[in-house]
């Protein structure tokens, strides 16, 4: 019998080691895993590179792993905004690499990784600093960039049901990049607010079938 539910936050991320690449969902807070990101932290795990549109609001979830120490590099789309303090002070003092990804390469770039594909050829980049040494290529009069697809050891993702074959149902906007880093991880844990039965979720509206999925944990929603 397939049962892909975690028995616990800490359960689900035991075999994360330090070093790891991890994918986390969400689009600043919405979507974030935030209850995931608090166990790395409980956990201790270290030397990380983090996959993220952006990186931390205030001090909370992603925010929060960053001030704990736990990560290297970060690749994200969006560094700076007006509550991205920790991150500022980490990066300014030499704490922790950046790599600047604009928002639609991360998306396509992950997209292409979960489909199997190799580099992908964009516009975007092109004749910037982004672009220095990358191979490039003039297609019907438009200039690409060749970049490579982003895969990670782990994809923690948030979504609002799921069942105990991994099957996930979103909510709204805080679905943003859960699926497609579901599909790049080659570990994918989804904190859900509710496990439901087989067979409750209603398939046309499954977004990320339990193939991607390996863990499920639940997690009440904050009162």
């Amino acid at each position: 019998m397939i049962n892909k539910s975690a028995l616990s936050l800490h359960d689900a991320l035991s075999k994360i080691k330090d070093g790891s690449t991890i994918m986390i969902g969400g689009f600043g807070t919405a979507g974030q895993p935030a209850e995931l990101i608090d166990g790395l932290i409980e956990l201790g795990k270290k030397d990380l590179v983090i996959i993220n549109n952006n990186a931390g609001n205030g001090d909370y979830g992603l925010a929060k792993l960053i001030k704990a120490g736990a990560v290297r590099k970060i690749i994200c789309s969006f560094p700076r905004q007006s509550d991205s303090y920790i991150f500022d002070e980490a990066y300014r003092a030499g704490e922790i690499e950046l790599e600047l990804v604009p928002q639609g390469n991360l998306a396509c770039r992950i997209q292409a990784a979960g489909m199997g594909l190799g580099p992908i050829y964009t516009p975007t980049g092109f004749g910037t600093l982004l672009a220095e040494g990358k191979p490039t290529l003039n297609f019907e009069g438009k200039d690409y960039v060749l970049e490579n697809p982003i895969r990670a050891d782990f994809a923690l993702i948030k979504a609002e049901q799921g069942d105990r074959w991994g099957n996930l149902v979103y909510r709204k906007a805080a679905r943003n990049f859960g699926p497609i880093m579901a599909m790049a991880a080659d570990c994918t844990i989804a904190q859900v607010a509710e496990v439901v039965e087989l067979g409750a979720l209603d398939p046309e509206h499954i977004i990320t079938p339990g193939i991607f999925v390996q863990h499920v944990v639940a997690v009440k929603p904050a009162q």
